[in-house]
């Protein structure tokens, strides 16, 4: 990690301030570092073409007509994008659906937009992730193995 020296006037610093606090950052540095991944999100979103992650959470209305098949369908055809789906039933008329997906950021968009744009949907959001450029080949995961002895 790099230590550098930055100069801000007096009213940036204090939304900075602000900002840490308001969000429980223990030093200025996190909470700029936060506003760097940020931005860098923002752009890959932006930009399309950078692969990343989404979250999409949206509220809709499950008994609106064929909402429920309509966005089943659209799922069905962005199945290459979704990694895994929350669904909770909020109340008699309302669900929340929480979708985890990856890969191309425009097509994650475009998913997000087809999604939120149905009839009946309200509250949609997409959260834009950008994944790292760093190749997975060297990531190696360690599985334990558990035994288990009979008495």
């Amino acid at each position: 990690m790099q230590r550098i020296t930055i100069t801000v006037d007096d009213d940036l610093l204090a939304t900075l301030d602000a900002l840490s606090a308001r969000r429980g950052y223990h030093n200025r540095s996190e909470a700029l570092r936060d506003i760097l991944r940020n931005t860098l999100a923002m752009e890959a979103e932006s930009e399309g073409q950078q692969q990343g992650y989404g979250v999409l959470s949206y509220v809709y209305e499950h008994e609106k007509r064929d909402l429920a098949s309509r966005l089943v369908q659209t799922q069905h055809s962005h199945h290459d994008l979704s990694v895994a789906t929350l669904h909770v039933h909020i109340n008699h008329n309302d669900c929340l659906e929480i979708a985890v997906l990856k890969g191309n950021m425009g097509e994650v968009r475009q998913f997000a937009d087809d999604v939120i744009a149905q009839r009946g949907v309200r509250n949609g959001h997409l959260q834009c992730l950008p994944g790292t450029e760093e190749p997975d080949a060297g990531h190696a995961h360690h599985h334990h193995h558990h035994h288990h002895h009979q008495d």
